[in-house]
């Protein structure tokens, strides 16, 4: 509806976690390379958590796309609330695997012949739990289990949980403790400060299409203080935004139009202060604080 009147080729604030527009921040570099490192040299399980919104999806999309292609074979679970034989099912399916029989052993043998072919074919397989914060205890116990599957110098099967900061709570359980001791790399997504929202705004119009200033200074600044730097919510902003803008045939979004749309997105537009240090928001309605653990577990 918009496109044509901004000359954009494509829509820039899509929802849909699309690796071309994915902003490379030292964070995002960092996670990224822990990704492909982790996958590729076959580490066995590694954990991505980051707050709603923060683009771990989209990371993990262009991390896939980045191996090749002829030589890694990837499931990747959306839906984390499975049962045991449903989860191997979907896995299974997701390879390109007819299940011969659907009991959990008879998948379980089939799976393993199978990533041992591909082990003798120098090909990597990696399964993605997306929203593993869902997963319940059984499930992660057998997803542990799977690391069982192995030679003796490396994992047939490399596995990524990626989930919500609850994760890493969840995997600081006593009864997940054997889990936690096999994670082998840790990648966290953060929210962006006021001068990367400036930068992810621009570098997208960009891909889009344009490199005109859509976006005022004050609106750019007006959309980092309503989405608090959260990606996920500047896209939504911006979305809204150029709809409007249009509508009103606006050549340029200003900051009373952003104030507007964050009200009819019921978000907060009062300023906020970073902290650099810790990269926690202090703001009316307190947000969760980031924890910085080492990227690697020993």
């Amino acid at each position: 509806m918009y496109k044509s009147f901004f000359h954009l080729q494509s829509n820039p604030f899509a929802g849909s976690p699309d690796p071309r527009f994915l902003y490379m921040m030292p964070h995002t570099r960092e996670a990224l390379a822990t990704l492909e490192y982790g996958i590729s040299a076959h580490k066995g399980f590694i954990v991505l958590t980051g707050e709603v919104g923060t683009g771990k999806t989209t990371l993990l999309r262009r991390a896939l796309a980045s191996l090749d292609q002829s030589r890694v074979f990837s499931s990747f679970v959306f839906n984390p609330r499975l049962d045991v034989i449903d989860f191997l099912e979907f896995i299974l399916s997701d390879f390109g695997i007819i299940p011969q029989n659907r009991t959990k052993s008879g998948m379980l043998i089939q799976l393993n012949r199978w990533l041992i072919e591909r082990f003798r074919r120098e090909e990597t397989c990696v399964i993605i739990v997306d929203e593993a914060q869902n997963l319940d205890w059984d499930l992660l116990e057998e997803i542990r289990l799977l690391t069982n599957l192995e030679t003796t110098s490396e994992k047939l099967v490399q596995i990524v949980l990626s989930g919500q900061p609850e994760l890493e709570e969840k995997l600081r359980a006593p009864d997940v403790r054997q889990l936690r001791q096999r994670i082998a790399l840790w990648a966290r997504t953060h929210a962006i400060t006021a001068e990367q929202t400036a930068n992810y705004i621009a570098q997208r119009l960009l891909i889009a299409g344009t490199s005109e200033r859509i976006f005022s200074d004050e609106a750019v600044a007006a959309i980092h203080r309503a989405s608090r730097g959260i990606p996920r919510i500047i896209n939504l902003i911006c979305e809204h935004s150029l709809i409007l803008a249009y509508v009103e045939q606006l050549s340029q979004v200003t900051e009373p139009l952003i104030n507007a749309v964050a009200r009819d997105l019921d978000l907060d537009p009062q300023p906020f202060m970073v902290s650099t240090t810790h990269n926690t928001y202090s703001t009316n309605s307190t947000l969760p604080s980031q924890k910085h653990p080492g990227r690697e577990e020993r």
